[in-house]
């Protein structure tokens, strides 16, 4: 009987391999990740196919509006992983109704402890429906405490995954922690010299090859350093402004809380010096569509409070070139004049030109250059009062407004931008073993304030999909963009300009395009 049963086990795998290896990559391809990962035990030509699988880059990504958050996480879940995937890192966007921590530890009770996973809450989502296989855009309302919760319905459910696998890269997930007590309460340094720590043990490089961003608190002073301490083809994206929960193999929630707490968590791409030669390159490009626009003179900041019970500046300015110091009122009338409209109506901004010395731990510092938006809260006949600190006199500024048809056309900006990438390989997902670059997904941040803009909706997520039909595309809306550029970003820049900075963004969509080139035949 055993006789019987090993020769009948041995012509089922003769006749198997006769349909040929195309074939059998086809049937293969098309198995959920788990039953793959099973099928790769059958036989040795079976798991060299299967290998060959789970080396290919890959971005998945569903979402579901279940009201039940098991069955969203459920649904999502069997989406993203009906077909083969290696985990490699995973982002989860849930609605406000949704509790954190019971999403967290669902999301991660999935595929364990090990695989780097940031989960947050956002004020909104973008993807394609995990039941109906349409696109949706979701924004929901905010929510700020635990009892405005329980009496939203459930335009506020909602669960956004995204799974991820890089080749030639690994991934870390490195916290920045804040003290709880004391001043200096942001670990800034500490967060660089892990990040660089990590990028050098993996690729013998101090700086990796991307971060992705998640965080609470005002980035801009984080920012700073990292656009500082890092060469400048290291890619800086994400977003600010939500709660989140992570765990991975080398970090998680776990630490004394009555002496830290999380600020942010940033996910390390790193390149991976042990890669074998026929291992192709993983690149990111940024593509930025900013929705301001600026208005009247510069000024320049004089008298300068600033309020860190409620976050905010008080600030003076006098016109470059005059010598009368204006208050808030004055400046917002001669704003107003110009501009001939209801600033009331929409969100208006100072964007301050800043020259600050920055260095990391001990080293030797350098003065950097840098653009920062600040939201202005209102004005009298004392103060023109704006959100956020960092402001010194001396500082200049100008206003920058809200703006539906600068979004609009930055929109058609980024569109091309995209296109452009699109001429520089393939765009579709069956030629990612080609030998030219292929895009293979992209992940969006957008501005929470940017949905009511347009009366038609996915207008922000039109650029990408228009030129890259069904590849694998998902985002956010957030309260804060991160993407690490200069002012180039935002149209022409004057020479007087050309050095500054700018990394944290308002009323912007920020896409974050991943392509994979192939090794070529030198290589390998």
């Amino acid at each position: 009987m055993a006789e019987l049963r090993r020769r009948a086990a041995a012509d089922m795998e003769t006749t198997i391999d006769l349909i040929g290896d195309d074939l059998l990559h086809n049937i293969l391809s098309r198995l959920p990740a788990l039953a793959c990962a099973n099928a790769a035990c059958v036989s040795r030509s079976w798991n060299l196919i299967i290998t060959t699988l789970l080396s290919s880059p890959n971005l998945s990504s569903a979402l579901s509006l279940n009201p039940s958050l098991q069955d969203a996480v459920n649904e999502a879940f069997d989406k993203v992983l009906s077909r083969p995937i290696r985990p490699q890192f995973v982002s989860a966007s849930i609605g406000p109704s949704f509790s954190l921590q019971q999403a967290h530890q669902l999301i991660t009770g999935k595929l364990g402890s090990r695989i780097p996973t940031v989960t947050l809450v956002s004020q909104g989502i973008f993807g394609r429906n995990a039941v109906s296989d349409e696109f949706e855009e979701v924004q929901w309302e905010f929510i700020e405490n635990d009892e405005a919760r329980l009496n939203h319905g459930n335009e506020n459910w909602g669960v956004l995954l995204t799974v991820g696998f890089l080749p030639g890269l690994k991934v870390s997930l490195i916290p920045l922690l804040s003290k709880t007590q004391g001043t200096q309460a942001l670990m800034i340094d500490e967060l660089v010299l892990n990040i660089r720590e990590c990028s050098s043990s993996v690729s013998g490089f101090a700086s990796p090859v991307a971060i992705l961003l998640f965080s609470e608190t005002d980035m801009k002073p984080v920012l700073q350093k990292l656009d500082y301490a890092f060469c400048p083809e290291t890619v800086i994206v994400g977003e600010g402004g939500s709660q989140f929960l992570y765990q991975g193999e080398t970090a998680s929630n776990h630490f004394n809380e009555e002496e830290y707490s999380s600020a942010a968590v940033a996910l390390s791409f790193l390149r991976d010096s042990g890669n074998p030669p026929d291992v192709g390159e993983t690149q990111f490009h940024v593509v930025l569509s900013p929705g301001i626009s600026q208005i009247g003179p510069t000024y320049k900041a004089v008298a300068v409070k600033e309020r860190p019970r409620d976050y905010s500046t008080w600030l003076t300015a006098k016109r470059e070139e005059q010598f009368e110091n204006l208050d808030g009122l004055t400046m917002l009338d001669q704003i107003y004049d110009e501009f001939g409209g209801d600033l009331y109506c929409s969100a208006l901004y100072v964007g301050v030109s800043k020259r600050r010395k920055c260095s990391i731990g001990m080293e030797k510092g350098s003065w950097i250059y840098l653009r920062e938006f600040h939201e202005v809260l209102r004005g009298d006949e004392e103060y023109l009062y704006v959100h956020g600190g960092g402001i010194r006199s001396g500082d200049s500024f100008q206003f920058y407004l809200a703006n539906a048809n600068v979004a609009r056309d930055s929109c058609n900006n980024a569109s091309n931008n995209l296109r452009c990438l699109k001429r520089d390989g393939h765009t579709t997902s069956d030629n990612v073993n080609s030998k030219k670059k292929s895009v293979f997904g992209c992940i969006m941040f957008s501005c929470c304030g940017r949905g009511e803009y347009f009366v038609q909706p996915d207008v922000d997520c039109s650029p990408f999909m228009e030129n890259f039909p069904g590849i694998t595309f998902s985002g956010t809306f957030s309260a804060a963009e991160i993407a690490r550029g200069d002012l180039s970003l935002y149209g022409p820049v004057s020479e007087e300009n050309s050095s500054l900075r700018c990394c944290s963004h308002v009323y912007s969509t920020v896409y974050l395009v991943m392509s994979y080139t192939p090794a070529s035949p030198s290589t390998l």
